[in-house]
C-alpha cells in the first residue's frame, strides 16, 4: 500500500486528537461519551460500505450481526459459572485464564468467563452464522437480497426480545469492563479519554484494513462484480466466493462494534437489533457515498453523534428514514459526491497553490534572450542572440 494512501489516516488521527483537546479544554468532556459510541457505530458503517459500495450487495441485517456480537460477549462475561463450581472443567478454565472473578451488586464474588473469551466466541459465532446465512442468501440480488437480510434481522430481534437468558425486553446489564493490561473498555468517567482513543484507534485500524482490501486484487474483483457480475464471471472471477467473503467480513465489522460498545455501556438491549437500526446504517452509507469509505465514516460519525445527543428527539427514526429517501431521489452517489460539492472541489483545485504558481509563472515576463512560453511549448526555437551579445544576452 503506497504511503500516500495513509495520508488521510494520519489526517483523521490528527483531527481526533484535536477534537479531544478542544473538548477537554472547553470543559465539555461529556461529548467524548457520544463520540466514543459513534466510533463503534462507525465500524458497522465501514463494513456495510464494503458490502454495498464495492460488492454491490444490499444488506438490511447489520443490526442483527451487531446484536449477535454484543449479546454473545455480554452473556459469557456476565453470567455466573456457579453450575460448574467444583468441577474439573472450571479448574481447567481457571488454569487457562478463561475465568474472571468480580463482585455483584451485593458484594458476593461471582465467577464468569473472562471478557476475552466472550470476544473470541462472539467473533466465531458471528462468522459462522454469517456463513450459514450467506451461502443461500448471497445468490439473491437487488431487493430480493435486501428482503432476505431484513428477514434475518427481524428473526434476531425477536429472539433477543423473547429469550430469558438474553434478558428479554430488559436486555443484559452488569457487563464487566474489557481489560487488556492498563487499558480498560468501560464507561467509567475517569477513563473517558482513554476509551475515546481506544474506540477511534479501532476505527482507524478497521479503515486501514478496508483500504488495503479495496486496493488489492480482492478489491478489483469486487469492483468488477459491482460493475457487472456476468462480465466478472466471464473473466474468471469467482463471484460467489468473493461476495460471500465480503458478507462475512462486513458481519465481523458489525460484531466488533457490538462487542466493544456492550463493554463500554456495561450492557445491551433489544433496541440494537431492530430493523430500523439496519435502515439507519444503510441511510448513513448512502449519505456518505456507497463506494466512499471516508465519506461514509464521516457522515456516520456526525449523524450518530447528533442522534446520541438527542438532537432529533422523538423523530430520530423518521429523520433517518427521510434522509434515505432524499438521498436516493436527489443524491444517489452520496451527498459528498453531489454536483454542487464537486463544483466546489473543482474550484478549489483551480485556485490551489500549484495552479496559482503555474499561472504566475506563465504571466511573468520572459527573461532577455529566452524563448517565449508558447514557443518553448510548441517546439519553435527562440531567436538567436543579437550580434555581439554574450550567451546570456548581455551586450
Amino acid at each position: 500500500m503506497p504511503l500516500r494512501r495513509y495520508v488521510p489516516v494520519l489526517g483523521v488521527a490528527a483531527l481526533i486528537v484535536l477534537i479531544q483537546l478542544i473538548v477537554s479544554a472547553s470543559g465539555s468532556a461529556f461529548y467524548l461519551t457520544q463520540l466514543t459510541m459513534a466510533a463503534y457505530y462507525g465500524l458497522v458503517v465501514i463494513g456495510l460500505c464494503l458490502l454495498m459500495g464495492f460488492a454491490g450487495q444490499i444488506s438490511l441485517g447489520q443490526a442483527g450481526f451487531f446484536a449477535i456480537g454484543g449479546y454473545s460477549a455480554a452473556v459469557l462475561s456476565s453470567r455466573s459459572l456457579e453450575a460448574l463450581s467444583g468441577t474439573p472443567v472450571l479448574s481447567l478454565l481457571s488454569r487457562l485464564g478463561a475465568v474472571a472473578e468480580r463482585r455483584d451488586l451485593y458484594g458476593s464474588v461471582v465467577q464468569s468467563f473472562a471478557p476475552w473469551v466472550g470476544v473470541l466466541v462472539a467473533l466465531v459465532l458471528t462468522a459462522g452464522i454469517a456463513l450459514l446465512i450467506g451461502i443461500p442468501v448471497i445468490r439473491l440480488r437487488g431487493h430480493y437480497l435486501a428482503m432476505a437480510t431484513l428477514g434475518f434481522g427481524l428473526i434476531i430481534y425477536r429472539v433477543v426480545l423473547g429469550t430469558g437468558i438474553l434478558g428479554a425486553a430488559d436486555g443484559i446489564t452488569g457487563v464487566p469492563p474489557f481489560v487488556v493490561g492498563a487499558l480498560q473498555v468501560s464507561g467509567a468517567l475517569g477513563r473517558r479519554i482513554q476509551n475515546y482513543y481506544i474506540a477511534w484507534f479501532l476505527v482507524l485500524a478497521g479503515m486501514v484494513l478496508a483500504l488495503n482490501l479495496v486496493h488489492s486484487r480482492v478489491g478489483r474483483a469486487l469492483r468488477s462484480i459491482h460493475g457487472s457480475e456476468e462480465a466478472a464471471n466471464a473473466m474468471g472471477v469467482n463471484t460467489a466466493r468473493y461476495k460471500l467473503g465480503t458478507f462475512v467480513f462486513s458481519a465481523l465489522f458489525a460484531a466488533v462494534g457490538g462487542i466493544f460498545l456492550t463493554h463500554y455501556n456495561g450492557g445491551i438491549g433489544p433496541s440494537e437489533a431492530t430493523g430500523m437500526k439496519s435502515v439507519r446504517y444503510v441511510a448513513i452509507v448512502a449519505v456518505g457515498g456507497m463506494d466512499n469509505l471516508w465519506g461514509a465514516l464521516f457522515m456516520g460519525s456526525l449523524l450518530s453523534f447528533l442522534s446520541l445527543r438527542g438532537v432529533f428527539g422523538s423523530y430520530d427514526d423518521a429523520v433517518f428514514a427521510g434522509i434515505l429517501i432524499v438521498i436516493m431521489l436527489f443524491f444517489p452517489h452520496g451527498l459528498l459526491r453531489s454536483v454542487p460539492l464537486r463544483g466546489l472541489r473543482e474550484l478549489a483545485a483551480r485556485l490551489g497553490p500549484k495552479r496559482l504558481v503555474q499561472r504566475s509563472a506563465a504571466a511573468a515576463p520572459a527573461a532577455p534572450g529566452s524563448a517565449p512560453a508558447g514557443a518553448r511549448k510548441s517546439g519553435v526555437p527562440a531567436d538567436p542572440p543579437a550580434a555581439g551579445a554574450d550567451p546570456e544576452g548581455r551586450l
